[in-house]
């Protein structure tokens, strides 16, 4: 059942269903409902903990659906679900995340759109290794040709310390690239808004060595913004699925105080958000989106001020929902007209 204490707002009755919001058009995610999106929480800061950042990421995914419960819709006909939260309190990081990953799996089998709401950045490894899954079960000829594009400050490749199983926020797109190495699957990862000032020199040499597409905050300018968007579109034209992954901290702490770790420098929203229209709407020559999956991370609501970048995130969500209700039939091969 839905939590209503979460999805309450303002109500237009006078408007019809011209007035309606959110928290009047979302729906439990239940067994055999028509495809849709399917929003679930990642409640865990597990990862933010072993990073040595600031905890309080596991209280984001309930902030982010109250903030985005009073937004209006104008979502079509698009069905919106809650699927609840998967949360990590026993500090069983690799179970949680193996547990996130059954449920989207199980959502893309059943044609939803999985939009997960962390928690750390730890989310991006139980994420990613449910579209993986979901890929394996397809029983494909060739292997998938998977795009990671993560908005982040941070290149979060890390190295587990020990074993996989000792992953952290930093660490889920080495993790991801060990997985796709043993797999045998091309590994394409874009980092946007990556700050030099937050990752070492054997983060940058780690990135070049997986000829990981990288554009740094300093580059992430207007005047920038068609060159970043050809960059964009030429990495997408040859994916099968694109998985989009958004850090809050890509934002400067001024807008998104919340995160785990703030951005001194960071990226304007309205950059960021005509990269997300853009890739939501980038389809295959079937007219098929390409966009599979998404996930918000890293709000902390322990050090929000406002709500301000909680505010941001149910944005974030608004937005990715609002492009994916819109037809397809003018989108081109993998650009957006």
């Amino acid at each position: 059942m839905i939590d209503k204490t979460v999805w309450q707002g303002r109500r237009d009755d006078e408007d019809g269903d011209l007035g309606l919001r959110f928290h009047q058009k979302i729906q439990p995610m239940e067994d055999g409902t028509p495809s849709g999106v399917m929003i679930m929480g990642f409640a865990s800061d597990e990862g933010v903990m072993r990073n040595k950042g600031r905890v309080g990421a596991q209280n984001a995914p309930v902030e982010i659906r109250k903030m985005l419960a009073n937004l209006p819709w104008h979502h079509n006909t698009m069905n919106i679900y809650d699927a609840g939260d998967v949360r990590c309190d026993d500090n069983d990081l690799a179970s949680a995340q193996a547990n996130l990953a059954g449920h989207v799996c199980n959502a893309l089998s059943h044609q939803h759109f999985p939009l997960i709401l962390g928690g750390g950045h730890e989310v991006a490894w139980g994420s990613f290794q449910g579209l993986a899954e979901h890929f394996v079960q397809l029983n494909a000829s060739s292997p998938p040709r998977i795009g990671i594009i993560n908005f982040d400050a941070h290149f979060d490749l890390r190295t587990p310390s020990g074993s996989s199983q000792d992953g952290s926020s930093g660490t889920p797109f080495a993790q991801i690239a060990d997985y796709c190495q043993q797999h045998a699957w091309p590994f394409h990862y874009a980092c946007l808004g990556v700050s030099r000032s937050s990752n070492t020199q054997a983060l940058f040499a780690k990135a070049k060595e997986l000829n990981v597409l990288t554009v740094e905050d300093i580059e992430c300018q207007p005047y920038r913004l068609a060159d970043i968007s050809h960059q964009l579109a030429m990495f997408m034209a040859d994916l099968d699925a694109i998985y989009l992954t958004i850090d809050l901290d890509v934002f400067p702490a001024s807008v998104a105080p919340g995160v785990s770790a703030p951005a001194v420098h960071g990226v304007d929203f309205p950059i960021v958000e005509h990269l997300v229209r853009l890739i939501c709407q980038t389809c295959n020559e079937h007219g098929q989106r390409k966009l599979t999956l998404a996930d918000i991370a890293e709000l902390n609501p322990s050090f929000d001020i406002d709500n301000h970048t909680a505010r941001l995130a149910a944005r974030l969500v608004w937005t990715i929902t609002h492009s994916l209700s819109q037809p397809t039939s003018h989108i081109a091969k993998g650009v957006m007209q």
